[in-house]
């Protein structure tokens, strides 16, 4: 893992990181529909809707969500393609035993 790769894993799980940022991720990756809207978001939680704003904008700046905005209202989805990222980095750092493929200089 590169270091460049390294920040961008680290600051995707620190958006993750987020007991509410968790539970919006969640709700957005269950909706049947694929989107969820910032209204039906917010309803869920006992935070105000500036704060729900807040981890929303996290979670998009890590990548984790889209969003798109409909006349007056915007709609989560949840990037499934950045999730698999995640997830590839995250297995990639399995124990390789007898290769050499350790990131260690010489």
């Amino acid at each position: 893992m590169t270091a460049a790769e390294a920040v961008d894993l680290a600051a995707a799980f620190k958006a993750l990181a987020d007991p509410v940022r968790l539970r919006i991720a969640s709700i957005v990756a269950c909706c049947p529909a694929g989107e969820v809207c910032m209204g039906e978001i917010a309803a869920s939680f006992s935070v105000s809707g500036p704060t729900v704003s807040h981890h929303l904008k996290k979670l998009r700046e890590a990548g984790v969500l889209s969003s798109e905005r409909r006349a007056n209202e915007v709609y989560y989805q949840v990037r499934s393609d950045r999730l698999d990222a995640l997830i590839g980095q995250l297995s990639a750092m399995k124990p390789v035993v007898g290769q050499d493929a350790c990131a260690l200089p010489a």
